[in-house]
């Protein structure tokens, strides 16, 4: 295990264990990333995303939100290197992502009280033991 560390170890001499730059930690991190992606995973595979009518003054928007996207990609393959294409391509991508977060409906499976207990507290405590691993061994 030395000589794993010490080839390892770069020039500033710090080994594989020290997570953050501080010394050890490695144990720790690992476990609360494995919390973390558990209770996230559990927590989001109890949600369903349903998405309604894009509508502006009573009309189907999604179609004319795509108009500046569009046009700035026609810019854009007309001459790369053009601010307006990039403006116009940001503003474009801003206006559908705003448009379609703005109409989503997001619904929680019901569950038992005790698996809610259970995702929210590995997601929890996996960021804990994650923040922990970066503070200094003493």
């Amino acid at each position: 295990m030395e000589e794993l560390d010490r080839r390892l170890s770069g020039s500033s001499g710090r080994r594989l264990r020290d997570v953050g730059g501080t010394q050890g930690g490695l144990g720790s991190f690992l476990l609360g990333a494995v919390m973390l992606v558990a209770g996230a995973y559990w927590l989001l595979t109890q949600v369903t995303v349903t998405s309604g009518f894009w509508t502006f003054y009573g009309y189907n928007a999604f179609g004319i939100s795509l108009v500046p996207l569009l046009i700035g990609v026609l810019l854009l393959f007309y001459n790369g290197k053009g601010i307006l294409g990039w403006l116009l391509v940001l503003a474009g991508l801003v206006i559908v992502g705003a448009g379609i977060l703005a109409n989503l409906n997001i619904y929680f499976h019901p569950t038992s009280l005790f698996n809610t207990l259970i995702m929210l507290v590995l997601l929890v405590g996996g960021l804990g033991l994650i923040a922990r691993s970066l503070l200094p061994r003493g």
